[in-house]
């Protein structure tokens, strides 16, 4: 820290790793890698399929691709210095580059909401309103709402930099996770942080918590359209829904899970805290890709065309 009269600057922050298995997280950062390229091959593997495919050059897989393109940023924004804290104990980080950082989470998870209820509004018009659906998700509308997603990301969360950068450090330096987030940040100030806090509530009410909510809306009105549906047509609408309610579940209760720890958890009485922290942001660009591979059977016949797998024509 950098002395300033009675006040300190940041300079640097020190990251930790897992308390208490200083000599154990060497080895545990080999699964964690492999975790990381396994997000990072899987998600390439999805958007290299649906560029290549012309027949799946659909709103539905466009914003898959979408999702695979964030979720390949979000783990690679903090997986590399993980490990090299793992590895190679290199534990501080700059204070412009935790900043830069804490923006490149907190807005790649923004976006990725986003994308999530674009897709969920793509499920809606499909199944509620099959014959508007061509002229409503045409292909420029399409790119229009990847802007946008990334535009309201990105603009959500760029005065958490900033705001950050008005405060003065007089306390310790050292962060409880691995990369640097908002909340783990500001509470290191020696000042009033209540506008951090407010600010941080309206993006999360604003951005997840909305999200979430036209989210459950859209699949309410999903169901009370199947329900009036044939046996047949209902089990192939749930069939077009199933891949993107298990993303939806896969982002939403790590986030949810780790926002209620920061709020109400003790800070070192516990490494689950820690834990869920490190892998909070791997989960979602690991399992996507697989729930997308089993459960979408376009995807699925054409990765396994791609490693030159024979499948039987009665493939469901």
């Amino acid at each position: 820290m950098g002395s300033n009269g009675n006040e300190s600057s940041a300079t640097y922050f020190i990251l930790i790793g897992l308390p208490g298995l200083e000599e154990a997280q060497f080895w545990l950062a080999f699964p964690l890698c492999s975790l990381y390229l396994i997000a990072v091959l899987g998600n390439l593997t999805i958007i290299y399929i649906v560029r290549t495919e012309h027949s799946l050059h659909e709103p539905m897989y466009i914003f898959l691709c979408m999702l695979s393109g964030l979720d390949i940023l979000i783990s690679t924004s903090s997986m590399p210095k993980m490990m090299a804290i793992f590895w190679f104990n290199s534990t501080t980080i700059q204070f412009d580059a935790c900043l830069l950082q804490m923006f490149a989470i907190h807005s790649l998870s923004g976006m990725e909401s986003t994308v999530l209820l674009a897709m969920a509004f793509d499920r809606y018009v499909a199944i509620c309103h099959p014959l508007r659906h061509a002229t409503v998700l045409t292909l420029p509308r399409v790119t229009k709402i990847g802007l946008a997603a990334v535009v309201r990301g990105a603009a959500l969360m760029a005065p958490l930099p900033v705001f950050i950068k008005q405060l003065p450090f007089c306390r310790s330096n050292i962060l409880s996770h691995s990369y640097c987030l908002h909340q783990d940040v500001m509470k290191l100030a020696c000042a009033d942080i209540r506008v951090n806090v407010i600010y941080g509530l309206i993006v999360i009410i604003s951005a997840i918590g909305l999200d979430s909510l036209l989210i459950s809306l859209s699949y309410l009105l999903i169901l009370k359209t199947v329900l009036s549906l044939t046996r047949e047509a209902q089990t192939k609408a749930f069939s077009t829904c199933v891949s993107h309610v298990c993303a939806v579940f896969i982002f939403y209760v790590p986030f949810i899970g780790l926002s209620m720890v920061h709020r109400f958890g003790k800070r070192h009485d516990s490494l689950l805290p820690i834990v869920m922290a490190n892998t909070y942001l791997l989960v979602p660009p690991v399992l996507n890709p697989i729930v997308y591979g089993v459960k979408t059977k376009e995807i699925r016949q054409r990765i396994l065309r791609l490693f030159h797998v024979t499948t039987h024509a009665s493939d469901p």
